[in-house]
């Protein structure tokens, strides 16, 4: 017998039928979010779901899938599910790493481009009907090459943005809680500096560090007020890294010059005074939005379903604990 899945929202046809081979589905097909009541009664007898970023599992969730023995997420990070209770029941977590890394390092620096030389305002300049000639002083932006970029979190998307960033000549600042080994920073040509130097000397900051407890409000109202005042802040990372509130505020009283935001505090629920300002620019967490990354991360994430509950260990596993204690268990038999 096979053994039974749910999907929780329309995944491609490949995808579904790389699945169906190995196992029953069932899924969720209209493109909207489940609640979580929803989503505990679909899990009540399924072995493995695989699930995005919009969906919220949490241990009374998995309280009520007995038999649940893998979360696929269509994601890198997976602030979504309750790791800890995961681990605690057994079940293991996957996600979608590496694949979307270039596509999400190109979000990111399209946002700091467009913020830096206002494009999105340009272009609503443009179609309103409001250029009627050239002028020396027309939409001023700032210069991106041979400024400095601060960058917070230098994994793998970090890596991508620092690369991006040698093409234009950039000065780069990175910090992140453990430095970086000495070939990273030589092949990046980057500087490692402690977290008040960067926010002070950065003309761009952009931040690539996952959503943890200690990682909530990372920028707020004295990370901020550090920043220079022709700052631009990027986020492509979590929207709860950022003090929502104080970010409009130190906006709003131009203690920084502008930022550009792929996430939120609260999305899709977006803060009405951001809506209005001219100097930032807001996209809705289309950071690894391009039709081949998507694609990947779907199959890749179906490839972990499908090891998970076939008896396999799935290869992007993140609470590794749980492999290590099936391979002592397989190795004593």
């Amino acid at each position: 017998m096979k053994p039974k899945v749910f999907i929780t929202r329309p995944v491609p046809e490949a995808v579904l039928s790389k699945i169906a081979t190995e196992c029953e589905i069932e899924w969720h097909q209209q493109d909207q979010s489940l609640s979580r009541e929803e989503l505990a009664e679909h899990l009540r007898d399924r072995e493995g779901v695989l699930c995005q970023i919009t969906d919220r599992i949490d241990d009374t969730v998995m309280a009520k899938a007995p038999v649940l023995k893998v979360i696929a997420n269509v994601a890198v990070g997976y602030d979504n599910i309750d790791l800890a209770s995961a681990s605690r029941r057994g079940i293991l977590v996957t996600n979608t790493p590496d694949v979307l890394t270039d596509t999400t390092a190109d979000l990111a620096f399209a946002l700091l481009l467009a913020t830096a030389r206002r494009i999105a305002e340009a272009d609503r300049f443009v179609r309103s009907g409001q250029w009627k000639e050239w002028k020396l002083d027309l939409l001023q932006g700032t210069d991106v090459h041979h400024s400095r970029l601060g960058i917070i979190g230098l994994g793998r998307i970090g890596r991508a943005v620092a690369r991006r960033a040698k093409g234009f000549a950039m000065n780069i600042l990175y910090w992140m809680p453990r430095r970086a080994s000495s070939e990273v920073e030589n092949e990046l040509g980057v500087t490692y500096v402690d977290k008040d130097t960067l926010l002070r000397e950065s003309d761009f900051i952009s931040l690539h560090v996952p959503l943890r407890p200690d990682t909530h409000h990372l920028i707020g109202r004295a990370e901020l007020g550090q920043m220079k005042p022709t700052a631009i802040l990027i986020n492509t990372a979590r929207g709860p890294i950022v003090d929502e509130k104080s970010l409009v505020e130190a906006l709003r009283e131009g203690r920084i010059a502008g930022a550009g935001l792929d996430v939120f505090e609260d999305e899709p629920r977006v803060n009405s005074e951001l809506l209005a300002m001219s100097t930032v620019v807001l996209a809705p967490h289309i950071g690894s939005a391009s039709r081949q990354t998507r694609l990947r991360m779907a199959e890749m994430a179906a490839e972990n379903l499908v090891a998970g509950v076939t008896g396999r260990i799935p290869r992007n596993v993140v609470n590794r604990e749980l492999t290590v204690m099936a391979s002592a268990s397989r190795s004593s038999r």
